[in-house]
């Protein structure tokens, strides 16, 4: 007969549960999540590296809504929600930009139905950059009839 111990001993005596964490499969993970991070980082920088220039300009105020001109298929002129004639749109264009002299002009954003004539619209772009009211954006509506901003001159 062999001599080991006996079977009563081998039922009183417990294994001890296992207190140490193992760490292998978490440097598993760890290691190949850096090799991805290491690869794809380089990929997210976009475009051209260019060392811009610093300047002590004040940022745009988000708050500040730009001024929208409008022209309805019948014809109205709107400056913002007010309906306004050709003849008095030169002095508003003026009141406008005398309000922000010395400062950037302010956005304007042109909206222009479709069936307007093309004379129509280059007279209020004619108004607009005589009274000096340079930075105008053209409002169009995409394919999915989500509004978009199209061009801009400055």
């Amino acid at each position: 007969m062999a001599m080991g111990p006996s079977p009563s001993a081998k039922r009183g005596r417990r294994r001890q549960p296992m207190a140490d964490i193992n760490v292998t499969p978490l440097v598993d993970v760890m290691l190949v999540l850096l090799i991805i991070f290491m690869v794809t980082a380089p990929l997210l920088i976009t475009g051209v590296p260019v060392k811009l220039p610093e300047n002590r300009a004040k940022a745009l105020d988000a708050e500040e809504k730009p001024t929208i001109i409008s022209l309805d298929a019948q014809g109205h002129l709107f400056l913002n929600e007010t309906e306004v004639t050709e003849d008095e749109l030169p002095e508003r264009l003026d009141t406008l930009a005398a309000a922000r002299a010395g400062l950037e002009a302010p956005q304007i954003y042109l909206r222009a139905d479709e069936a307007i004539d093309y004379g129509r619209v280059s007279r209020v772009l004619g108004e607009l950059n005589r009274a000096g009211l340079n930075r105008v954006a053209l409002v169009s509506t995409a394919a999915s009839d989500a509004p978009s901003v199209s061009g801009g001159s400055e």
